[in-house]
């Protein structure tokens, strides 16, 4: 497999532009400047530091899902809840629920706050019911 990008990262400048001229000598490349955006996170640069962010990845979530004009909760998931005596039936096509709290983990990238959430969700990956779809969702 081979790799198309390669994100230099550190907080010595001399020692990063050292590695790269020794990277343009063994390989073909070339410098794309200051990241961006990448696998779903915006990052932003600044002389106070590194912001990430990942906007745009949670409204796609939000989009896919449906869900853009649902009004948000305050607590997303119920105290006491009881998803794993669940006895709904069992979701016909489980991939769909797999993809969704998949996107959800990878969030909590930057969004900590969900983290307890998607756990408790990550759970049920094995075997779905239509209970675990709708706390998801």
């Amino acid at each position: 497999m081979a790799c198309d990008k390669l994100r230099v990262v550190g907080n010595n400048g001399d020692a990063i532009n050292k590695f790269k001229q020794y990277l343009y000598k063994c390989f073909h490349m070339k410098d794309l400047g200051r990241l961006k955006y990448f696998l779903g996170v915006e990052v932003a640069q600044s002389s106070k530091g590194i912001f990430l962010c990942q906007w745009k990845y949670a409204l796609d979530i939000i989009t896919e899902a449906g869900l853009l004009a649902v009004k948000p909760a305050a607590t997303p998931c119920e105290e006491n809840h009881r998803l794993a005596s669940a006895a709904g039936s069992v979701l016909s096509d489980p991939s769909m629920y797999r993809h969704l709290v998949g996107r959800l983990i990878y969030l909590c990238f930057t969004r900590p706050d969900i983290a307890y959430n998607v756990h408790i969700l990550s759970q049920f990956m094995q075997n779905p019911c239509t209970e675990h779809w709708h706390a998801a969702l």
